[in-house]
């Protein structure tokens, strides 16, 4: 009994001791992970424009290695790790890669394989980034859905566009840009135009100066002031008629916009307006050309201070045709441009006297 009483007492101690063993051993830390380095194909030295791509994960140790201080790191595509090429230290490991999963060995190739998303449009509320239900009641085949199904899918399409139209920020870009898009199309300006002119409203919307105003005349002013910017020949009489505000509401509007968002908008030249007035009088390149001289001649003398630009393109329109020999008669041209034949002779007198023109008309 003695011998079997001290065989379990010596069973007991062993056991306790290997416990104590083991826990001793989980408290040791990990060694840091090491490995061989083998030069491959997908295993390429880390440049330093790649680190501040994948900044998020490997944090403050991209530049150089914790463990050696080495800048001689390698990426292996296959494993997902940052190594050390020095140490052999893992330095990070698991990371995403952020190129195409397929391979071209020309620029054909590469054409034909490469693809993506559209891209985000300052056009549309959400700048395009939304999932849309249609209204063909079509699965993915084509086939038509079930009649006892289209009751569930209109409930889904009617919540989905509440629920995408939340806030009152959302609503007003919703009606503001519907509106932009109409204006901006009836004017005939591009897309890069609308692109730029819905960046700006977004900016007004932000610093909230649209509170007390009415939308289509915010609307209006900012396709007014980019069409500055861009040099684009569009008047606020233009505007006016296609959007139905007020020349005055849509100036005082563009004013403030211009004062509050501190925009760097240049003085509007005169020549911009030429081609799109002699078009409409019928009037050949050669006149046309006439009319930017005069007009950069006016410039030079600092002749068109304080002076609307249209006024001077229609004077200058005026005596280029009478110099030409194909005279336009003073409210043709008054009509085209928008200003009164007062206007057209007030110009037309500083024009000659100033420049002495040979002109009688």
């Amino acid at each position: 009994m003695a011998t079997s009483k001290s065989k379990r007492k010596a069973k007991k101690s062993s056991k306790s001791s290997s416990k104590s063993k083991k826990t001793k051993k989980a408290k040791k830390p990990k060694k840091k992970a090491r490995r061989k380095i083998i030069v491959k194909d997908k295993i390429e030295p880390i440049k330093p424009k790649e680190h501040v791509h994948h900044k998020q994960d490997l944090g403050e140790a991209t530049l150089r290695c914790p463990e050696c201080g080495s800048t001689n790191l390698i990426r292996d595509y296959e494993r997902g790790e940052i190594i050390c090429r020095d140490c052999g230290l893992v330095i990070s490991e698991n990371l995403a890669d952020f190129g195409p999963e397929w391979r071209a060995f020309d620029s054909e190739q590469r054409q034909k394989r490469a693809r993506g998303g559209s891209p985000t449009k300052l056009m549309r509320p959400n700048k395009g980034l939304v999932t849309e239900i249609d209204q063909y009641n079509k699965d993915i085949r084509g086939v038509k859905i079930h009649s006892k199904n289209q009751a569930q899918l209109y409930r889904m399409r009617k919540w989905h566009k509440r629920l995408s139209i939340a806030s009152s920020f959302e609503k007003n870009l919703a009606i503001a840009l519907a509106e932009l898009d109409r204006v901006a199309s009836a004017l005939g300006l591009p897309d890069t135009t609308k692109e730029a002119a819905a960046h700006l409203y977004r900016r007004a919307v932000k610093e909230e100066l649209i509170r007390g105003r009415l939308i289509e005349s915010v609307v209006a002013a900012v396709i007014y002031a980019i069409c500055r910017m861009n040099g684009i020949p569009r008047t606020l009489d233009d505007i006016a008629k296609v959007s139905g505000v007020e020349k005055k509401e849509i100036g005082r509007a563009y004013r403030f916009l211009k004062k509050e968002l501190d925009l760097d908008i240049p003085l509007t030249d005169p020549s911009t307006y030429v081609p799109k007035f002699a078009s409409v009088l019928n009037l050949n390149h050669e006149i046309q050309t006439e009319a930017i001289k005069i007009i950069k001649k006016a410039l030079k003398k600092g002749l068109l201070s304080g002076r609307g630009p249209t006024g001077v393109a229609a004077a200058a329109i005026y005596i280029a045709a009478a110099l030409k020999g194909e005279k336009r008669t003073q409210k043709e041209v008054a009509d085209v441009a928008g200003v009164t034949e007062v206007t057209i002779r007030n110009r037309y007198r500083e024009l000659k006297k100033e420049l002495n023109l040979d002109v009688n008309l």
